[in-house]
């Protein structure tokens, strides 16, 4: 089991989150063949995605080698709970519900609580959180960020929504320790269209666009 000081330092190092809402059950297992050829370690199933647990379940166990599988959209400690015996290796949620991270580190299981002001962020990480995700980033914009980050810098930040192939960097220079990526990847009508090989491509280019951001950093 991963511990959740491993998983902070995993993310750190890997930067990226791909975030999968609402992908059809069928064709879950070709979507996470192309995110793993990209490049991509951590691979989220929010949970309110037809087939969630099962399709947790069976990423675990096709690419659990190579990847580490999450569960998002977790808002109890009951969704906590399916997600986990599941094998979902962390939870991510977009609100800060302390029963939720108390539930998680009890386990050792990672968990990403979504919180948008500086109360919301200190809360979750005294709660036991392994990084809290600040959210909605495409409505607050990354201003927000940098001035969040000025206080709080010893709270690692996983940034979630807005975030792009021309501005990912511009995010982890501003000191997220991870983003959240959705559409920027896999997106339904790439997903409906069978265009795998474009979720591998644009997985591949934000994973290159990481790696040379981290290359660069002293």
């Amino acid at each position: 089991m991963q511990s959740q000081d491993h998983l902070l330092e995993q993310l750190k190092e890997h930067r990226i989150i791909s975030i999968l809402r609402g992908i059809p059950k069928d064709r879950a297992q070709n979507v996470a063949d192309a995110l793993q050829r990209g490049g991509i370690v951590f691979a989220e199933v929010t949970m309110n995605t037809v087939g969630a647990l099962d399709i947790i379940s069976q990423w675990r166990e096709s690419h659990g080698s190579n990847m580490l599988i999450g569960a998002g959209t977790v808002l109890d400690v009951e969704m906590a709970k399916e997600a986990v015996a599941a094998g979902a290796q962390y939870l991510v949620s977009p609100n800060v519900d302390e029963a939720v991270i108390r539930y998680a580190r009890d386990r050792g299981i990672g968990v990403f609580p979504g919180a948008m002001t500086p109360t919301e962020i200190v809360a979750a990480w005294k709660a036991g959180a392994t990084a809290v995700k600040l959210f909605p980033m495409a409505s607050l914009g990354i201003g927000y960020l940098k001035e969040i980050r000025a206080p709080l810098d010893q709270i690692p930040l996983v940034v979630t929504g807005g975030v792009r192939i021309d501005n990912i960097q511009e995010f982890l220079a501003a000191g997220s320790a991870g983003v959240g990526l959705g559409g920027s990847i896999a997106n339904g009508e790439l997903i409906r269209e069978g265009r795998y090989d474009q979720i591998e491509l644009n997985a591949a280019t934000m994973v290159q666009a990481v790696k040379s951001y981290n290359a660069s950093r002293p």
